[in-house]
């Protein structure tokens, strides 16, 4: 469903040119949950700018079903890091903004953004404000909101980052679930090698810079699944193979910054 094909993308810095990524392709299956991992600086929120529209001077294409697709798409919705609540709003009316901006009559919208708060765990928080809510609450506001206008691809960029690791691993159930019942072709960026296990089909595992894939692993654990699935000797195992490509990354991205450091840019 997602095909990114030979994409390259570099960076103009002021003593020459960085590479993020170089000649990476991925394919996403429709219906599938696919998780990107890799060292801090193997371009990883390069790719999730790229494939979102964000960022257009790259070599290569984005394709979703088959067409190439240049700049924002309806058909692709984004979930960030940041906080991208309106504080200004309420849970429902946050979920309902693009309904409204999309010019949906008022009762349609709502009753589409209470189903959606239903789906995500937040029945009964329909009237709260951001400022009212958990980070992990304002998270799934976020992920409602995106799903409201029923993207292909749901891209999601460390969506529960800021989070502590039991918290994370407890909304990823919540995640699980939204899967399941959506059957939402999801593409997650993560540095947890814990979260990629626990949530994808597959683990695209990211070289350092140049940003290339490295392997992709198949994550052959049963579904449907939860967090108590992390205790299991299967995981572990998964986790470790993992880890021992993702470990050689880190360590080249290491090297590489105490090189810099040393010869002093």
């Amino acid at each position: 469903m997602l095909a990114v094909e030979n994409v390259t993308k570099r960076f103009i810095i002021s003593d020459g040119a960085i590479s993020a990524l170089e000649g990476l392709s991925l394919a996403v299956p429709k219906g599938h949950f696919v998780a990107v991992i890799g060292p801090s600086g193997c371009g990883k929120s390069t790719l999730f700018n790229i494939i979102g529209g964000l960022v257009d001077d790259y070599q290569g294409r984005v394709l979703i079903d088959g067409h190439a697709i240049d700049g924002t798409h309806h058909d692709v919705g984004m979930v960030f890091q940041e906080e991208s609540t309106f504080p200004w709003l309420t849970t429902i009316e946050n979920v309902a903004f693009p309904l409204d901006a999309a010019g949906m009559a008022k009762p349609e919208r709502l009753e589409r953004a209470r189903a959606l708060l239903r789906l995500v765990g937040l029945d009964g928080f329909e009237q709260r404000y951001p400022a009212e809510l958990s980070g992990g609450m304002r998270q799934r506001t976020a992920i409602a909101r995106t799903l409201a206008f029923e993207p292909k691809l749901l891209l999601m960029d460390e969506p529960f980052g800021a989070l502590d690791e039991q918290t994370r691993l407890l909304l990823g159930d919540q995640v699980l679930r939204i899967h399941r019942e959506l059957g939402q072709t999801t593409l997650l960026i993560t540095h947890s090698i814990t979260e990629a296990v626990q949530l994808a089909d597959q683990v695209v595992v990211m070289s350092y810079r140049p940003g290339r894939v490295k392997r992709v692993v198949t994550i052959d654990l049963p579904r449907p699944r939860s967090s108590e699935i992390v205790s299991s000797p299967e995981f572990g195992r998964l986790v470790a193979s993992i880890w021992s490509d993702l470990r050689e990354e880190a360590s080249r991205g290491m090297q590489d910054l105490e090189t810099s450091a040393l010869a002093g840019r």
